[in-house]
């Protein structure tokens, strides 16, 4: 399969994100990445559903929403209402994520389940034939341009190991520290999508940083 890129919108400029979603639906993106944060679960406050609104009215890319937050099934039906194609919760913000899980594909989307780094991959066995994607967090949520974490190269690998094992069909995505560098070698592990945001808004070209990532 070939490498999806998701970027993450948590770097794209604010006060013109119009023109930054239109770039997005310009380039070869595959996704467009939303992190909502809450100061709650993650020490930071992103944005909220207004902005995605907005966000939703100009992205013709489907929606990869991220809920960084305590009780992200409260708020399906607001995510639902946003057209967007992925929900993604935290393992660590569900204590009843079978149910979560179901009511999001329920809902007409793909349900994503995220885990923090210091999260083992073995938590997953008993749901990763129910998800379509699990999102391995490869810098500690809650802000963009963090270091890359190491380990995480070892847990897409015993991920990739998990969903062969299982059968499961779940597509592996990595968020944090993702550039030019680790691309490659997350790719290498078993990444299947790419979330970037500073490598992509950062960069001179942001469209031909997201063709070389692709590539």
């Amino acid at each position: 399969m070939k490498t999806l890129v998701s970027p993450s919108i948590l770097s794209a400029d604010f006060g013109n994100l119009q023109a930054d979603i239109e770039m997005l639906n310009r380039s070869e993106a595959d996704w467009i990445h939303a992190d909502v944060m809450d100061g709650v679960f993650v020490p930071n406050i992103s944005f909220g559903f207004p902005v995605l609104k907005a966000v939703a009215k100009v992205a013709q890319k489907p929606l990869d929403v991220h809920l960084m937050i305590v009780q992200p099934e409260k708020f399906i039906p607001e995510v639902k209402a946003l057209g967007a194609y992925i929900m993604n919760v935290h393992y660590e913000a569900c204590p009843h994520l079978h149910r979560v899980v179901q009511q999001i594909r329920e809902a007409g989307m793909q349900p994503a389940v995220t885990i923090n780094p210091a999260t083992p991959v073995s938590l997953l066995k008993d749901i990763i034939k129910d998800v379509y994607m699990v999102l391995v967090m490869s810098v500690n949520p809650g802000f963009g341009g963090q270091e890359f974490i190491e380990h995480s190269l070892d847990k897409i690998r015993e991920l990739k190991a998990l969903i062969k094992e299982t059968g499961s069909n779940a597509l592996i995505e990595v968020d944090g520290g993702v550039n030019m560098e680790t691309a490659p070698r997350l790719i290498e592990a078993g990444a299947d999508v790419l979330v970037a945001g500073s490598a992509v808004f950062k960069a001179a070209s942001p469209e031909e940083a997201i063709r070389n990532l692709k590539q």
